[in-house]
């Protein structure tokens, strides 16, 4: 990779490429990440982020975070604050995969005791949380049924027996963000959405069943806290998003935006992949209540996963899930734009603040749930499958990044290289003699989420701490996953 001449430290874990960098910049970008970090960055991390830097509206820096790289119009762990008055909003700034995110379950159970029964548990999760292009969730909803899902996500869940009200207030926005209209969706995002709920789709999305293990607590106050208080303790996690629906809203408004954009607005981009409509106009206006009914689908799509996941450990090990724990840690978003209050030069400021592939990060003391506000938010980052994840938590001087972190470890192979380098069936044996039992739609898919092909988990970890982004709880390792 071809690093910029003129990006310039600010610390050892902190990278910046000046407003005069790029013809057009209106704040300069900055870069979390160690020095080896930033050089597995491919060229397209520089070149996105220096993009969104002239965005009209934004505000202090555009970021990228330590596990950045190319993506569409923001780089995979961008993240850029726009003023509400003069700034714009951009699907390539939340991602088509809207509320792509992390939900972390906590058991009370122990290695030993769940060992006996691993592959059962992790088949009849194959079986009960469809995976894979397509898939179509056990849960059957009308169309219509599907549009009140999208306004009052995970909420609808609970509310049909899905779930537990603790649920929703361990959830991100309580698992529903106000505002979701569903007369700004288009049929077509209906037609693709009302099947999927309940499923986990393709690519690096994935379940899995986890161990906490005592030397990988960092932070055992914290993590008690979370409810990871005993050796060996088995946890379940899992990544997916809004699946069709949310990339059909997504590709809706790219194709308005890039209608309106110069010709009505005046606006003019480096990139039509960073096509947007001032966020106070009424398209951008429209996609951002459309935008909303993605968020709440996604949600209320893990919310259905973690009841499949309480059936089937009941079913399994034969005790109520009340007995075996499976309490929410906590749902985390990492696709969105969201308004947030934030300080700027000392006043506070509502700002739009997009994350695409990178996790909203609050420290102590903020919106969040009771049981967390004196230590912070937790935060959920999922490595690859073959080397665990990590349960971290937000930080007070997380404000230097509006209170983003990193999402996972980020691509540093493509899937098509990782195809032709790696073969699923030899990574399925080779995981499971490490004592990892995972199940695929397609060795194809397994290939493409080899471990090489990704960063190193616990670099990128190291780095978002000494940058004072968040900090490490415990780190999480895998034991069984279904993969898509």
């Amino acid at each position: 990779m071809s690093i910029p001449e003129q990006l310039q430290p600010i610390s050892d874990t902190i990278w910046e490429l000046p407003a005069g960098y790029k013809e057009g910049m209106r704040v300069p970008a900055r870069i979390y990440a160690t020095e080896k970090l930033v050089h597995q960055m491919d060229d397209g991390v520089f070149d996105q982020v220096t993009n969104v830097a002239t965005l009209p509206g934004i505000r202090r820096y555009a970021l990228c975070m330590p596990d950045g790289h190319w993506g569409y119009g923001f780089p995979i762990g961008g993240v850029a604050a726009m003023d509400v008055e003069e700034g714009v909003i951009s699907p390539g700034g939340i991602g088509f995969d809207v509320n792509c995110g992390m939900r972390l379950m906590v058991t009370t159970l122990t290695y030993a005791q769940i060992e006996p029964y691993l592959h059962r548990l992790v088949d009849r999760l194959f079986e009960q949380v469809p995976a894979g292009v397509g898939s179509k969730g056990l849960l059957k909803v009308s169309k219509t049924e599907f549009r009140d899902v999208v306004e009052q996500g995970a909420r609808w869940c609970v509310d049909h027996g899905y779930g537990r009200p603790e649920d929703l207030e361990r959830t991100e926005e309580n698992g529903c963000i106000q505002g979701a209209d569903v007369s700004k969706i288009s049929e077509r995002a209906v037609d693709r959405g009302y099947q999927q709920l309940g499923t986990l789709g393709s690519g690096n999305h994935y379940l899995e069943i986890q161990v906490a293990k005592p030397e990988y607590i960092y932070d055992s106050r914290t993590a008690a806290v979370f409810g990871i208080d005993r050796p060996d303790q088995v946890v379940v996690m899992f990544h997916c998003g809004s699946r069709g629906f949310g990339h059909q809203v997504a590709t809706d408004y790219l194709r308005t935006f890039l209608k309106v954009m110069d010709s009505k607005y005046g606006i003019r981009i480096r990139d039509r992949e960073l096509a947007c409509a001032p966020f106070k106009s009424p398209e951008g206006q429209d996609y951002f209540a459309a935008m909303k009914c993605a968020i709440n689908m996604s949600f209320a799509n893990r919310q259905m996963i973690a009841h499949r996941v309480r059936e089937v450990f009941s079913e399994v090990l034969q005790k109520p899930p009340e007995e075996l724990g499976l309490r929410q840690v906590y749902d985390v978003a990492h696709n969105t734009a969201k308004l947030e209050s934030h300080l700027l030069d000392g006043r506070p400021c509502e700002l739009l603040v997009h994350r695409k592939g990178a996790t909203r990060a609050f420290g102590p003391g903020t919106d969040l749930p009771r049981e967390y506000r004196e230590v912070g938010q937790p935060v959920i980052i999922g490595g690859s499958m073959e080397t665990g994840s990590y349960l971290l938590v937000g930080v007070p001087s997380g404000d230097q990044s509006f209170y983003s972190t990193a999402h996972g470890s980020g691509r540093t192979m493509s899937r098509k290289k990782a195809k032709q380098q790696f073969h699923g069936k030899t990574i399925q044996q080779q995981m499971k003699d490490r004592g990892i039992y995972v199940r695929s739609i397609s060795f194809a898919g397994l290939a493409e989420e080899a471990g090489p092909a990704y960063k190193d988990i616990d670099e990128v970890v190291e780095a978002a701490a000494r940058a004072g982004i968040s900090k490490p709880v415990v780190r999480l390792l895998p034991i069984g996953n279904v993969k898509g």
